[in-house]
């Protein structure tokens, strides 16, 4: 199967809760690429790159999120390797800074 990149926003009680560290958990878990950051809006942004069936399993896994998380919504749409490209040098799965 082909390798996707998907961008998320993930909109509810999702910031204060682990998010990040539980979407960074999970991506490792399924050897995906990508970064995770809260924005300043109170949403937790991701992107999610590997094997498309790998990345489908962890956004539907995102509406749910960690025990104290509240997902209102999931939003997803497709990225580019521009967006992947923001995560730190020499690592394959980033929490960023907020912005």
């Amino acid at each position: 199967m082909a390798d996707v990149i998907r961008h998320i926003v993930v909109r509810g009680k999702v910031q204060g809760v682990g998010y990040r560290a539980w979407v960074t958990g999970e991506a490792e878990a399924r050897k995906l690429a990508g970064w995770a950051r809260n924005r300043r809006d109170g949403t937790v942004e991701a992107v999610l790159a590997g094997p498309e069936e790998a990345v489908a399993a962890l956004i539907a896994k995102c509406q749910y999120g960690p025990g104290l998380a509240r997902v209102d919504a999931v939003e997803q749409s497709e990225a580019g390797a521009d967006m992947l490209g923001l995560r730190a040098r020499g690592e394959r799965f980033s929490v960023l800074p907020t912005v």
